[in-house]
């Protein structure tokens, strides 16, 4: 009878080493398992940013005379940067893609085909993940929307863009000098242009107290609509026009900015091939251990 018992705990024991030893093989020791599905987030179809990710990344393909974006199912759409953050911070496993300038210390951003995402990498093009933030107008502006978009090209409206890791033209820039002029600018757009435009705003108005803005953060589709129905003096852009809006507006270069690819803290892994982030965004790899 005593043996028996012995023989029991024995194979428990060895039960008991194989499954731990099982477990280990996915599940590194912070608790990360590879096994599990990645979480997919994206940006909803107004955003720039997604357009032009999608785009770069080739996740967008043409068929035909047409563009199809080939997102996977069951991706989680957010009409916001910060929103974006917040899932990827919260998921052990999940993925996403932000601004360079956006990027802190409460997710990880990734390198892409071994090239960190920084300024330096994005001014050498190195770093190819990358798109334009563009001010937009239509017609003749006016003289207080001109000075405006004057001061967003000086040497102080180019500091603030370097300053918040955007890659501008500060070295061509000019000084600007207060026109004291008063009304009120509307803004609307993009998101990701959201925070330096705010920053920009607040210089602006601290040279020109008598000048007003109102601004909407809606996406760079509804940015670049507002401008053509002038319903808005400016638009804001994180991507490139199309052929058909190029043709109706004038377009300012802000700044270019890196599109970062984030993961959660707690994952392990600090690069990612392109093909990989392609795969996982159109459904082709769906767990961390699939990813080379």
């Amino acid at each position: 009878m005593k043996s028996k018992k012995i023989k029991t705990i024995i194979i428990s024991v060895l039960l008991l080493g194989m499954l731990s030893v099982g477990c280990a093989k996915n599940e590194s020791s912070d608790g990360f398992d590879a096994e599990r599905e990645i979480s997919v987030v994206a940006r909803d179809a107004a955003s720039g940013t997604r357009g032009a990710f999608h785009e770069i990344m080739g996740i967008i393909q043409k068929q035909g005379d047409a563009e199809v974006d080939n997102l996977v199912v069951g991706a989680l759409e957010f009409d916001g940067t910060d929103k974006v953050i917040t899932a990827v911070e919260g998921d052990k496993y999940g993925i996403g893609y932000i601004s360079l300038g956006s990027v802190s210390e409460r997710i990880k951003a990734v390198a892409v085909d071994g090239i960190n995402p920084t300024v330096e990498n994005v001014i050498s093009g190195d770093y190819s993940v990358s798109r334009p933030f563009l001010l937009l107008t239509k017609g003749t502006e006016s003289s207080l929307v001109k000075d405006f978009l004057n001061f967003t090209q000086s040497a102080q409206g180019q500091q603030i863009v370097t300053g918040m890791n955007y890659i501008g033209e500060a070295e061509n820039s000019v000084e600007y000098t207060a026109s004291g002029m008063s009304g009120t600018i509307k803004v609307a757009g993009s998101t990701s242009v959201t925070p330096v435009m705010e920053k920009l705003q607040e210089a602006y108005t601290k040279l020109n107290p008598e000048v007003d803005f109102e601004m909407q953060s809606n996406g760079s589709s509804q940015g670049i609509k507002a401008a053509m129905d002038g319903s808005y003096d400016i638009g804001m852009s994180s991507r490139e026009l199309k052929e058909e809006e190029a043709s109706q507006l004038n377009r300012y270069v802000l700044a270019i900015d890196g599109i970062a690819v984030i993961v959660n803290n707690e994952n392990p892994t600090d690069n990612l091939d392109g093909e990989d982030i392609t795969g996982i965004y159109t459904g082709e790899i769906t767990k961390w251990s699939e990813v080379k």
